[in-house]
């Protein structure tokens, strides 16, 4: 089942919105064929490592490992229970239940009615640490929120532009924490800034810095204050503005693959937000600043990861102050001189 969960992992920021899975096939004790989700709409995981047995007459005397439940009804491809059961396996090792409504048990009581032994539960803590993110959306019935931000070894998280040092306090992280952020933002499917970030640094919000697809852009504009011509809005990634209801009756610009969607910001502005991006669909949300939006976030208590990178350097506490989070880190890394500090909400 470990295994399982490696390759599983290969499909990160490439399945979304299916899970990550991999499948093991085990025969007299020896791993004889094994395959992973590749790319969303493609073969599941269970019909790839099948497939690589052609002229294999052997099922019924073999086993199959999967991290999670074989799929029961027909989506972008066909019921992989199915193929199962039509090749007679023996027994299916099973890491977590899916969540999804659409299976949720039906395809493990399908194995069972076809005689197959079923085991569960195997590797389960680790299984649904890999599928967080797809777990959460339904589960809870919103998206996995994970916060991140970068800050100096006192706290600042932008310095001050009459800072002397401000040039090289721009950018606080290195390039390999740099790198790692484009990393989340592959494996999320949207990733949320305010509009004092997106006009002051004017980013790009994409992958550039490694594999994966640039995720949903959601920007929060209460007061439509943003120009169109600003990066984030350059028409070739899916990006939603979030504006107050009360400017609704302005009248706003108009651009390709950019949406205007009006929510209350006066109350649970993170709240509306999450509901917003459930309705269409997004699995997970990545929060990149700034700072009031972050701490509206930590304030609505709606998050379930938190990735803090500290620099060594200092401000001597010139700049925008750190948000601020009442919990204690759960794991802490040194990346090349930088430390990350990683919270969960339990």
């Amino acid at each position: 089942m470990k295994r399982c969960l490696q390759l599983a992992a290969n499909g990160e920021g490439l399945v979304e919105p299916n899970p990550m899975v991999g499948c093991v096939i085990v025969h007299m004790e020896k791993i004889i064929a094994e395959g992973f989700h590749q790319q969303y709409g493609s073969n599941h995981a269970e019909v790839n490592a099948i497939n690589k047995l052609q002229g294999f007459d052997k099922f019924d005397e073999c086993s199959l490992y999967v991290n999670l439940e074989p799929c029961s009804h027909t989506g972008k491809t066909p019921p992989c229970a199915d193929l199962i059961i039509e090749k007679k396996f023996k027994q299916v090792i099973i890491a977590q239940q899916d969540p999804n409504p659409l299976v949720a048990g039906k395809g493990i009581e399908k194995l069972k009615a076809a005689g197959i032994e079923i085991t569960a539960g195997v590797c389960e803590k680790e299984a649904l640490e890999l599928n967080k993110r797809f777990n959460c959306f339904h589960q809870k019935n919103r998206p996995f929120v994970t916060l991140k931000w970068a800050q100096t070894a006192d706290d600042i998280i932008a310095p001050q532009i009459r800072d002397p040092n401000y040039q090289s306090l721009r950018y606080i992280s290195n390039q390999y924490s740099v790198r790692e952020v484009h990393r989340y933002r592959a494996c999320h499917a949207a990733i949320l800034v305010g509009s004092n970030t997106a006009f002051n640094d004017n980013p790009t919000l994409d992958v550039r810095h490694w594999e994966g697809k640039n995720p949903v852009r959601v920007v929060w504009d209460p007061q439509l204050k943003l120009e169109s011509n600003l990066h984030i809005f350059d028409g070739t990634t899916p990006t939603l503005i979030l504006v107050d209801q009360y400017f609704q009756t302005n009248k706003h610009w108009e651009k390709e693959n950019v949406e205007f969607i009006y929510i209350d910001f006066s109350i649970g502005a993170a709240k509306q937000t999450l509901e917003v991006l459930y309705s269409k669909g997004i699995q997970s949300l990545l929060v990149e600043g700034g700072r009031m939006v972050l701490q509206t976030f930590i304030s609505e208590n709606i998050w379930d990861e938190t990735k803090v990178f500290t620099a060594p350097q200092k401000t001597y506490h010139t700049g925008l102050k750190a948000p601020f989070i009442n919990h204690e880190p759960n794991y802490t890394e040194n990346i090349s001189g930088d430390i990350l500090k990683t919270y969960i909400h339990g």
